[in-house]
């Protein structure tokens, strides 16, 4: 107890001998955490030194760590007063802007049909691959000029085939190279086939209203012996493809070349003079041999040649392209793939009101009522197509995936399609977030177009090339079309220009989840589109030839 009486009365005698200003300082001081901790250090006399760190005077009197009243912090405190003002005025102003930011939508706002996405910003990358990936690899399927011919003399060979190149110009332009192949194979002359009218397309064009004919049959002189027309000697031109003993059928998918030795040139050399049909992917890849692929190339790349006012037109469309603007912008070729039977063939489901629906569901079942039975096992069968990437792009859907690309709303677009199932309702989404969005029609004037409407090909062969020249490719469903185009820009050296291929399956997954940001969207788009530009792929086995020609028609440059 004594000692304690002691301790008290020396603290007494403390406080009693500081004067309040001081101990009102320390006191202050030790209460206030923005105010540093004393720095100890030992010194001769071990006396312990005191640095406070002091905060500036307007902060002080704010705090009341300093009287507000004194001439210095009364400036001070006016100051800091009308900082804080104006930060409130500017954080009133941009209220809204910050609200809008926190509710952005997770990948696009929709109004009604309009889809606002928010915008990325572009890169240099967007409209070419690497340089050095892009020219590791150079054309060789053209015949060398040591390239010693081995074609026999015209009464040498076993006999004459003759095909009809059915479909659109693209699958007739796969069948008349693989007739070329197969006439080489069995030592045949061909007869310039025939572009056979088709239910879908109906059209009549001829061969020569759309090929160079002499280019054609020039260019393959040393390869394949190629004529004009049936020969005259034969007195039965009626009975081919109707004659059962003039024509060879059921010949399999992608048969192998041992196939047509051993089942078709018995018959050609018998007959002298044979049709086959049909004949749509009637030679496979990986079982003929590689210079027969080689040819092929040859015949695809080389040899068929638009005629000159096709080549023309293309031209002009494609420098109009370019200079929309009155300056010289790249511009992107979009292969939309919409039309009324692909998604009617395609048994996937789309939005769309109950009436569209209905309708859709009524076509199907007309066109194709063997796949369509009763309709009730469609939705599950839909859901599990989306999700394997099989089923084709809606024009929303690959105006969002462009804009996370990081193409802008300036970005020029070509757009190669049919007639959109839908309409313009249907197109509204993406002409609203890609307005400068045009087609043939577009760029040039109906005199322009009257000469190429005689013929349904012809306006296919227009796409074609302004496809094939874009600065950018981009398909958003299977088709030849869009794999000659792809395997046309890989072969010629034009892949170091992109050709994009979305990846519609991991597409189906994002747009199914509501709850994704679209910074989260745009990074997984970047990264699973980065293999996915067109550059040349090494092959495997029934790799298609026309889409990555790599191992047979390309070489290392």
């Amino acid at each position: 107890m004594a000692e304690l009486r002691h301790a008290t009365a020396a603290a007494a005698a403390t406080r009693a001998s500081s004067s309040p200003s001081k101990r009102d300082a320390e006191a202050a001081s030790a209460s206030s955490p923005l105010v540093a901790s004393p720095r100890v250090g030992g010194s001769k006399d071990g006396a312990r030194s005191h640095q406070r760190w002091s905060l500036p005077s307007p902060v002080r009197s704010l705090l009341a760590l300093e009287d507000p009243r004194s001439p210095s912090a009364s400036t001070s405190y006016r100051i800091l007063l009308a900082a804080i003002a104006c930060f409130a005025l500017a954080g009133l102003f941009s209220a809204p802007s910050v609200w809008s930011r926190l509710n952005e939508p997770y990948l696009c706002r929709k109004e009604g049909i309009r889809l606002h996405c928010p915008r990325v910003s572009e890169r240099d990358s967007l409209w070419e691959n690497p340089h050095a990936a892009a020219t590791s690899w150079k054309p060789c399927a053209e015949r060398r000029s040591d390239e010693i011919s081995d074609l026999v003399l015209e009464n040498e060979t076993s006999g004459f085939i003759f095909i009809h190149a059915e479909g659109g110009l693209n699958q007739q332009r796969i069948a008349i190279c693989n007739a070329v192949a197969i006439a080489k194979i069995m030592n045949a002359t061909l007869i310039l086939p025939v572009l056979k009218q088709d239910q879908i397309w109906k059209d009549q064009t001829k061969f020569e209203d759309i090929f160079d004919v002499d280019h054609f049959i020039n260019y393959l002189k040393d390869d394949v012996r190629i004529v004009r027309d049936i020969p005259d000697w034969f007195t039965e031109k009626e009975e081919l493809f109707t004659s059962i003993k003039r024509t060879v059928k059921n010949i399999p998918k992608y048969a192998s070349a041992q196939f047509y030795i051993d089942n078709v040139l018995p018959r050609i050399k018998e007959k002298k003079i044979m049709s086959i049909k049909p004949f749509v992917d009637r030679l496979g890849y990986d079982n003929v041999p590689m210079e027969i692929n080689r040819l092929r190339c040859r015949v695809n790349y080389h040899a068929l040649k638009f005629l000159p006012d096709i080549e023309e037109m293309a031209d002009r469309l494609a420098t109009r392209m370019r200079n929309r603007t009155g300056n010289l912008n790249p511009y992107m070729a979009l292969h939309l793939r919409f039309e009324k039977g692909m998604v009617g063939l395609s048994f996937c489901d789309f939005a769309g009101t109950r009436e569209e629906k209905a309708m859709m569901a009524t076509y199907r079942q007309k066109q194709w009522p063997r796949r369509y039975k009763n309709g009730s096992h469609l939705w599950p069968l839909a859901l599990e197509k989306r999700k394997e990437g099989r089923c084709p792009l809606e024009p929303g859907e690959i105006g969002i995936i462009l804009r996370a690309m990081g193409y802008t709303k300036e970005t020029q677009i070509y757009v190669a399609s049919g007639q959109v199932y839908g309409g313009n309702t249907r197109m509204a989404p993406l002409r609203n977030m890609f307005p400068n969005l045009v087609s043939k029609e577009d760029l040039a004037s109906k005199e322009e177009m009257e000469p190429f409407k005689k013929h349904v090909t012809s306006l296919a062969a227009l796409d074609f090339l302004v496809c094939l020249k874009s600065d950018v490719f981009v398909m958003t469903h299977g088709g030849n079309f869009a794999k000659l185009i792809i395997g046309y820009r890989r072969y010629m050296g034009r892949h170091r220009l992109k050709s994009i291929k979305p990846d519609k399956g991991l597409m189906s997954k994002f747009f199914g989840d509501p709850y994704m940001p679209w910074a989260t969207f745009v990074e997984d788009v970047m990264i699973t589109h980065q293999t996915r530009t067109g550059l040349p792929e090494p092959t495997f086995p029934h790799y298609d030839l026309w889409e990555n020609p790599l191992t047979p028609c390309m070489c290392r440059a």
